[in-house]
C-alpha cells in the first residue's frame, strides 16, 4: 500500500470515556462481553479502546473476523500478542520462539492430534467417565464444573501425555496444571510478570512441572520398551538441524499439547448439561438420539461418535452462546487495512467470538438456545467466519477435533446413565468473566438421578429419519484452502484416492476433479476436516 493510499484511509473510531493512565480497563474488566457489545453498538464493526498504555482495535462480524484470521503472521503478530503464555510454556517455546522454530515445534505436536491416534482415544475417555461416576449411586448433587475440570484433565492427560501423568502424578499434576491455567488472568495480558499471588503460583507450578518432566525422561531412558504417547514422541523428535528438545522445551510442549486438548473443554462440557437441563425439548431430542444409537449399554466408539447430528448441533449452539475465549488478539506488525480504515502498526487488534455470535442479523433471536440454527435447512452459520468458537484460518485451534471427541464421548456416557436437573434458579447459572477462559460461575451445583427409562426401540421408532444427500450430478470439484490446512490427515483417512498427507503434514490433492464414485468419500473428508479447509463443489 502506498503512502497516498494509506493517507486516504480513516483511523478507527474511538470509544469515549477512557480514564487517564488506565483507559477503559475498569469498564472492560467488570464485564468484557458487555463492554465489547456496547462498543459495537456505539461504533459499529470496528472500534478502538485503550487498556492502560495499549491501544486495542476490536473487529466484529464475519468480514472483520475474516480480515483478522486471514492476515499473514508478518502483518498480525501472534507471538507478540501472547506474551502472557511465555511464563506458562517457557522462554523459547511456541509463542516466544522465532518463527522458524515455532513452526517446527507446532508440527511436532500435530501427530498426536491426527486421525490415526484419535481413533484410539474414545475408549480411554469412556473408561475415565465410567471410573469417575462409579460411586454416584442412584441420585445426588455435584458441583458439575469441578467434576468436569477433574474429568477432562484426566481424559486429556491420559490420551495425550501418557500413563505417568495420569496415574503416577495424578492430583499433583492436576493442581499444577490448574495453577498454570489461572495464570492466564486478564491482567497478565498487559503485565505478564506482575508480582501478584496468582502469577507467582503460575511460576512455581511451571518450575515444579519441569522437575517432574525431567524425572520421567530419566526413568524412560532406562526402559527398553518405548511408549507411543506424545511425551515419548517429543523425547524422540528432532529439529531440522538434528538437535533434540531440552527438558525445558518438552515441558512447554507438553503444556501446549494439553492446552490444545483440555484448555476450554471443561466449561463447555458443563454448559452442555446446564443448557440441556433448562431446555427440556432439546434435552429429550438428545436423549432419544443417544438411546437410539447406543441403547442402554452399547459401546461408544470413534466410529459411532462421528455422526450424532442432534448432539453436534447442541455442541455448536453451546459454543455459540458460551465460547470459552473472551477474545483473540494479535499485535499489528504492519499496517492492516480494513474497508475504509487503516489499523496502524503498533496497535493490537482483536476479535470476540461471543460478540460476533450474538449479532442478530446473522443469528436471529441471538440470546435464545436454539440448536436447530445449524440444520441443513437453516444454516445460520453459512456466512464464512460468522461462527468462530475455535478461531479460524491458519491458527484455528489444532485441538478442536479432540475437544469435540471428548465432549461427545463424555456425554454419550453421562446422559445415558443419569438425568440432570438444576438445583438453583435457571438464570443464576451464568458465565464468569474474571478469567480469560470463560466458564460457568462456581459452585455450579446440579442434581443427578439414575435413568431407568432407556428404550432404544421406542426411540428408534419415533426418531425422524436423517436426510442423506442424493447424488444428482455427474462430476464434482475439490477445493482446498491451503492457508487453513494444519495436516490433521482426516481427509486422507476418508478419501486416500483424493488426498495425501506426508509425515510433515503437507497436503497434496491427488485429483481435484475426481470420478463421481468418490463423491461420498470426498464429502466425508470435507465434513471431518477440523479446520474446514475443504470444499466440495458439485457441478
Amino acid at each position: 500500500m502506498t503512502t497516498q493510499q494509506s493517507a486516504a484511509k480513516k483511523t478507527p473510531p474511538k470509544m469515549p470515556g477512557g480514564l487517564p493512565l488506565i483507559g477503559h480497563m475498569i469498564a472492560f474488566g467488570k464485564n468484557p462481553f458487555d463492554y465489547m457489545v456496547l462498543l459495537r453498538e456505539k461504533l459499529g464493526e470496528i472500534g478502538e479502546f485503550r487498556m492502560f498504555h495499549q491501544e486495542m482495535v476490536l473487529l466484529t462480524g464475519p468480514e472483520g473476523n475474516e480480515a483478522f484470521f486471514r492476515a499473514p503472521d508478518a502483518q498480525l503478530d501472534q507471538n507478540e500478542a501472547y506474551k502472557v503464555m511465555t511464563p506458562i510454556f517457557g522462554k523459547g517455546v511456541v509463542f516466544d520462539a522465532p518463527p522458524h522454530i515455532k513452526d517446527q515445534q507446532l508440527k511436532m505436536l500435530m501427530p498426536v492430534l491426527r486421525d490415526k491416534p484419535m481413533r484410539t482415544y474414545s475408549k480411554v475417555i469412556v473408561q475415565e467417565v465410567e471410573e469417575a461416576i462409579k460411586d454416584w449411586g442412584e441420585s445426588g448433587e455435584v458441583d458439575l464444573l469441578e467434576f468436569m475440570k477433574q474429568l477432562t484433565i484426566y481424559t486429556s492427560s491420559h490420551c495425550l501425555l501418557g500413563d505417568e501423568f495420569r496415574y503416577e502424578l495424578n492430583e499433583e499434576f492436576a493442581e499444577l496444571y490448574h495453577a498454570l491455567e489461572k495464570g492466564m488472568a486478564p491482567i497478565a495480558f498487559i503485565f505478564p510478570n506482575l508480582p501478584i499471588p496468582v502469577l507467582r503460583r503460575r511460576d512455581k507450578a511451571r518450575v515444579r512441572l519441569q522437575e517432574l518432566v525431567t524425572g520421567i525422561i530419566e526413568k524412560r531412558a532406562q526402559k527398553t520398551e518405548k511408549s507411543d504417547d506424545a511425551f515419548q514422541m517429543l523425547i524422540d523428535t528432532r529439529y531440522d538441524d538434528g538437535s533434540a528438545l531440552s527438558p525445558h522445551e518438552i515441558t512447554g510442549m507438553l503444556i501446549g499439547t494439553l492446552f490444545a486438548g483440555h484448555h476450554t473443554t471443561a466449561g463447555t462440557a458443563t454448559w452442555i448439561a446446564l443448557e440441556l437441563a433448562r431446555n427440556p425439548e432439546s434435552y429429550e431430542q438428545v436423549l432419544k438420539e443417544f438411546d437410539t444409537l447406543y441403547g442402554e449399554n452399547g459401546d461408544v466408539t470413534f466410529e459411532s461418535l462421528r455422526t450424532i447430528p442432534v448432539f453436534e448441533r447442541v455442541i455448536k449452539e453451546v459454543l455459540r452462546l458460551h465460547p470459552p475465549l473472551i477474545f483473540l488478539i494479535r499485535k499489528v506488525a504492519k499496517d492492516l487495512p480494513f474497508k475504509d480504515y487503516l489499523i496502524k502498526a503498533g496497535k493490537y487488534v482483536c476479535v470476540s467470538p461471543r460478540v460476533s455470535h450474538r449479532i442478530p442479523e446473522i443469528f436471529p433471536n441471538p440470546d435464545k438456545f436454539d440448536p436447530d440454527r445449524f440444520t441443513e435447512e437453516r444454516q445460520e452459520d453459512a456466512t464464512p467466519f460468522s461462527w468462530i468458537a475455535f478461531g479460524g484460518g491458519r491458527h484455528k485451534c489444532s485441538g478442536n477435533a479432540f475437544a469435540t471427541l471428548q465432549l461427545k464421548a463424555i456425554h454419550a456416557i453421562l446422559l445415558r446413565r443419569y438425568k440432570f436437573e438444576l438445583v438453583n434458579p435457571a438464570d443464576s447459572y451464568i458465565d464468569n468473566y474474571k478469567e480469560m477462559v470463560v466458564q460457568p460461575n462456581s459452585p455450579c451445583i446440579v442434581r443427578y438421578t439414575r435413568r431407568n427409562d432407556v428404550d432404544a426401540e421406542k426411540a428408534k421408532a419415533e426418531k425422524p429419519s436423517i436426510k442423506t444427500q442424493t447424488d444428482t450430478t455427474n462430476s464434482f470439484k475439490v477445493e482446498v484452502d491451503m492457508d487453513f490446512c494444519q495436516g490433521h490427515a482426516n481427509c486422507m483417512a476418508e478419501a486416500a484416492e483424493i488426498f495425501q498427507v506426508d509425515a510433515k503434514g503437507k497436503l497434496t490433492v491427488l485429483q481435484d476433479t475426481p470420478d463421481n464414485a468418490l463423491l461420498k468419500k470426498a464429502q466425508r473428508a470435507a465434513k471431518y476436516c477440523p479446520t474446514s479447509a475443504i470444499k466440495i463443489i458439485q457441478k
